[in-house]
């Protein structure tokens, strides 16, 4: 959904919300989840501020999140702070009786909406006159509930960032050819990693219906999408070159979401979950340089204190969309739910949530 249809319903938070204490609005938010109990759920995104994440039931990425919440079969309400795709993949998942909620309609996805549903059926419309029946549409969990129904029309699938290595080569098995959206990067990494070479991977631009490419089209088995992430695309080989100056001894880990030439650059790359894991397995004393969001980062920083954790971009702010999600936002739409009242609704129509639920089920049956 584009950031103006999200502004078109999104309610606004009252001003008075923003004369609030903290300590009142925490306190007024412990009440009310004692007041729901298990009838409502708070599922947390690892980037959210460490405000809204102190009351988080669950924290996690978005896909984990999402099915966390359709497996709480006691929430009626989940309150999902993290982005409007990320709730949508929630109201799939669910049961009609639980209503999904975001705190703020303006958390979106710059990335999700660098895959426009309608330019993505001209994309394909161009790709199957050129192509013909070779090519199957893969889409990151990161986009709209519009685009993954696209993918699950098509026979396609969704990725994470954790199994697109998986679901590539799966995709593979079915046709020669796939369409990778909307991330670029993590198609490149991913792609790159599974031994397709860099000159068969093309990129289109939906902006100029045209492929960057100077090869020969017919040897290319790789489409990608040109959107990214406006956070991990930050990361630059010049952040990199700076640090092993200054910093020798730093080990540096990034996310594939990253830029090719960073990622191939850095010790070691993965989800967010990997860096998680990989920084709670560090030996003591390690010294490490994140490229990932800035929220995680301090918070990775402040839990693992036996340990050095940088951000590997020092200049580097944390998502201005997840950011959208905080206390007052929450303890509104909180408190309207006690009062009867549903503040910023997340439903995807049957259709949609139908053919985007076949993409994400041909995943996770390979998961």
């Amino acid at each position: 959904m584009s950031v103006l249809n999200l502004l078109s319903k999104q309610s606004m938070l009252p001003a008075s919300y923003k004369a609030l204490s903290v300590p009142d609005m925490e306190a007024r938010v412990h009440e009310i989840k004692a007041h729901f109990g298990d009838r409502l759920f708070i599922p947390g995104h690892h980037y959210q501020k460490d405000e809204v994440i102190q009351f988080s039931d669950a924290t996690g990425d978005s896909l984990q999140l999402a099915q966390v919440s359709a497996g709480n079969r006691a929430a009626e309400y989940i309150v999902f702070c993290g982005v409007h795709f990320m709730a949508e993949t929630a109201d799939i998942l669910t049961d009609d009786y639980q209503q999904v909620i975001l705190p703020d309609m303006r958390a979106g996805c710059s990335m999700a909406d660098m895959a426009d549903i309608d330019q993505t059926e001209k994309a394909w419309t161009v790709f199957q006159e050129m192509f013909g029946d070779t090519i199957i549409p893969l889409t990151y969990v990161n986009s709209t509930a519009a685009i993954k129904a696209f993918c699950g029309k098509h026979g396609g699938a969704t990725v994470t960032s954790s199994n697109a290595k998986k679901m590539i080569e799966w995709a593979f098995t079915q046709k020669p050819r796939l369409l990778f959206l909307p991330d670029q990067h993590l198609g490149r990494n991913t792609a790159y990693d599974i031994g397709v070479p860099l000159d068969q991977m093309a990129v289109w631009n939906p902006i100029n219906n045209q492929f960057e490419y100077e090869g020969d089209l017919e040897q290319a088995k790789v489409i990608l999408w040109k959107g990214h992430c406006s956070v991990h695309e930050k990361f630059t080989v010049q952040n990199i070159a700076d640090l092993r100056k200054n910093e020798p001894d730093m080990r540096i880990i990034v996310h594939p979401e990253c830029s090719h030439e960073v990622v191939q650059l850095a010790d070691d790359a993965g989800s967010t979950h990997y860096i998680i894991e990989t920084l709670k397995k560090a030996a003591p004393g390690t010294k490490w340089a994140v490229g990932t969001e800035m929220n995680l980062v301090n918070r990775l920083s402040d839990t693992h204190i036996d340990k050095t954790i940088i951000s590997l971009n020092p200049n580097m702010c944390p998502c201005l969309t997840m950011n959208r999600i905080d206390l007052p936002h929450l303890l509104w739409v909180l408190e309207e739910l006690k009062n009867g009242v549903v503040i910023n609704p997340i439903k995807v129509d049957s259709e949609t949530a139908h053919l985007s639920k076949l993409a994400l089920d041909r995943m996770l049956e390979r998961a």
